[in-house]
């Protein structure tokens, strides 16, 4: 059995992730997630409910600001691989509270490069953003992009992130993918998110908030797809450092979306306009060639 560590393990993408490894029989998976109040930490809770059945599976409530914390998790095994999922989300609330997400997505970060370093980890992969693009004039966005300005402190966080990443591959030679998601999908998506708040609000009859003119395009990408892309990157051999596209590469507006779930749900949407909200782009679109 190979160790791996997952860290934010009980959120969206992290619990999808643990399935698959349990699922695959060959991985004993730690997982460290402190159940913040960020969304409702219940939700969480039942995500990782059914791994807590499972031999293979150990579950840590911890910060990964706590460097002392971390240090006992890995003096208690040895990982062959991170996933690196923990993080403070959402371009908004990081204008609200920028000092929290620089402590829990820099640092945090920072923390676990850290005690991989110290303990000899092979594999470090490192859940990124596409936010770290900012405005982007050129589409599609491709990984060699320049990323020198982002527009908002969550993704300023992010870039950082794959900074430090890069200084530890070629440091301490401890190799490295980050893997930039494009709005993700699926069962289990937070509750912040619009596909899963525009569908409660529009089948509650409530009105949905639509931030300027509804033209914003995002690149959707489905929770399978990004889970093969961190179950891929895990196993990638062929450079030390590397950054990766996980999108569909198909970029929708969000009048589109909107429509798409008034058909499937048989209701019509009340819209709430509201201002363009700072740190907004005004579409995402994954470059995966």
């Amino acid at each position: 059995m190979k160790n791996i560590l997952i860290t934010g393990g009980a959120g969206f993408i992290g619990s999808h992730l643990v399935d698959h490894l349990l699922e695959e029989g060959e991985w004993a998976v730690t997982v460290v997630d402190d159940f913040n109040d960020f969304y409702a930490p219940e939700i969480k809770r039942n995500n990782v409910r059914a791994h807590e059945k499972n031999s293979g599976y150990n579950l840590i409530e911890a910060d990964i600001r706590a460097q002392s914390s971390l240090a006992q998790v890995f003096n208690q095994t040895q990982f062959d691989a991170i996933v690196h999922l923990a993080a403070r989300a959402g371009v908004r609330p990081s204008l609200k509270d920028p000092q929290l997400y620089t402590e829990t997505n820099i640092n945090g970060t920072l923390n676990l490069l850290e005690q991989a370093r110290q303990h000899s980890v092979k594999k470090f992969v490192f859940g990124s953003s596409s936010s770290v693009y900012g405005i982007n004039a050129k589409v599609p966005f491709s990984e060699e992009d320049p990323i020198r300005q982002p527009i908002s402190p969550y993704a300023t966080t992010k870039a950082a992130g794959e900074l430090l990443c890069h200084t530890y591959s070629h440091l301490y030679d401890l190799a490295s993918v980050c893997l930039r998601f494009f709005t993700v999908y699926g069962a289990r998506q937070r509750p912040d998110l619009a596909i899963h708040k525009f569908v409660r609000l529009i089948s509650q009859g409530k009105p949905i908030p639509v931030f300027g003119d509804g033209r914003t395009r995002r690149d959707y990408t489905y929770i399978d797809d990004i889970i093969a892309g961190v179950r891929a990157a895990i196993d990638f051999d062929q450079t030390n450092y590397e950054v990766i596209n996980l999108g569909e590469s198909r970029t929708v507006e969000l009048r589109e979306l909107i429509a798409l779930l008034e058909q499937q749900i048989g209701h019509k949407a009340i819209i709430d306009s509201q201002p363009v909200q700072p740190g907004d782009v005004p579409q995402t679109f994954a470059d995966i060639t």
